[in-house]
């Protein structure tokens, strides 16, 4: 039972995902946005949605240290996963469809954009677990830092929206929604109506949403059945499921030739996860954000994000192109972090794992 939930729940992730990005670039025409805002801002916090609700429904509505534990792996687990994985998955992506593409693996993306969310990435999130070693008390030196945090991210949003759009727009599959307005379809039926792009947007939000609750069922379900340790399921199969929505988007992207889009989708969501589920942690689970001896596994994935970030966007900045191969180096990383914890746990040194 639980693997036809599984394969249901993939199902309608997938759907949302294809209706997502279909929305997304619409409501992005709509408002005249740029292809950075689209990607690194609306559609990078529209799929972050699901794995951020888990560390903010554990710190803010559950109670007990377990969960504010439990928060703070996740918001750990989201940064590791993008800079590593995701980058993985998009690099096979685009070997794959490298023989019908212009450039073969040569991604035509805008490097100025990817390089300005990395920039934001590497300083909010050095800040953010920087403050990982200020003492518990007083307060108020984390208060400060979340303030910064929020600013940056303000202040990242703001750049990304005061860009102009392309003069020549790309051509744009036909919203999917549009035979639901039947009147406006009848007289302009290659140009929705902004409300009916706003709900597939939504729709497409919470499909992406329940599908991905299912699927983390469904996961921990089977992983218990197999006698899978809870420890390797929170460090490293959860986060897998929750970040199913930014690898769909950036496949799909990839494979309609977007590549700006789909590494936006990617860059941009590890902007947004350093920065306000972070702060989360730094106001109401203090205790639990802090670098101890019992945490160090769990912390050792920021700087494989780090690692796996520079490894990647560095050659991008002195070359000035990006190619599929290069993003394949995620993986690398990924398999590393996975060899260590897997190690840590073989040598039945639980506590070294806990913050997860």
């Amino acid at each position: 039972m639980d693997f036809i939930v599984l394969i249901i729940a993939l199902f309608v992730i997938l759907l949302g995902a294809e209706l997502f990005t279909n929305g997304i670039e619409w409501f992005g025409r709509k408002l005249q946005l740029a292809e950075g805002a689209v990607g690194s801002v609306l559609a990078a916090v529209g799929t972050a949605l699901p794995e951020t609700m888990i560390p903010i429904i554990a710190i803010l509505f559950a109670t007990g240290e377990a969960a504010n534990q439990v928060g703070v792996g996740a918001i750990l687990g989201a940064p590791f996963m993008l800079s590593t994985l995701a980058m993985f998955v998009t690099g096979v992506a685009v070997l794959i469809s490298a023989r019908r593409r212009p450039a073969g693996d040569v991604m035509p993306v805008d490097t100025r954009v990817l390089a300005h969310d990395m920039r934001y990435f590497a300083v909010a999130y050095a800040i953010a677990i920087g403050a990982a070693f200020l003492p518990i008390e007083p307060d108020w030196p984390k208060w400060v830092v979340a303030a910064v945090l929020l600013g940056i991210y303000a202040w990242y949003v703001k750049g990304h929206f005061a860009e102009a759009a392309a003069e020549e727009e790309s051509e744009l599959a036909p919203l999917r929604f549009r035979r639901l307005d039947r009147g406006n379809h009848a007289v302009s039926p290659h140009v929705p109506r902004l409300r009916l792009v706003n709900l597939q947007v939504l729709a497409a939000l919470g499909l992406i949403i329940v599908g991905a609750v299912f699927f983390v069922d469904a996961v921990e379900h089977i992983a218990s059945t197999f006698g899978v340790d809870e420890a390797l399921l929170a460090l490293v199969i959860a986060p897998i499921a929750t970040e199913l929505p930014e690898k769909f988007n950036s496949i799909i992207w990839i494979r309609q030739g977007k590549d700006t889009l789909a590494m936006g989708n990617i860059t941009g969501a590890m902007v947004f996860q350093s920065t306000i589920p972070t702060i989360v942690a730094l106001l109401f689970a203090a205790d639990a954000w802090r670098i101890t001896e019992g945490s160090y596994v769990a912390f050792a994935s920021a700087g494989i994000a780090f690692a796996s970030s520079a490894a990647i966007f560095i050659p991008m900045a002195r070359r000035g192109r990006l190619q599929g191969k290069g993003l394949l180096v995620g993986g690398l990383f990924y398999a590393a972090y996975l060899a260590l914890v897997v190690g840590v746990l073989a040598s039945g040194y639980g506590g070294a794992v806990e913050a997860h």
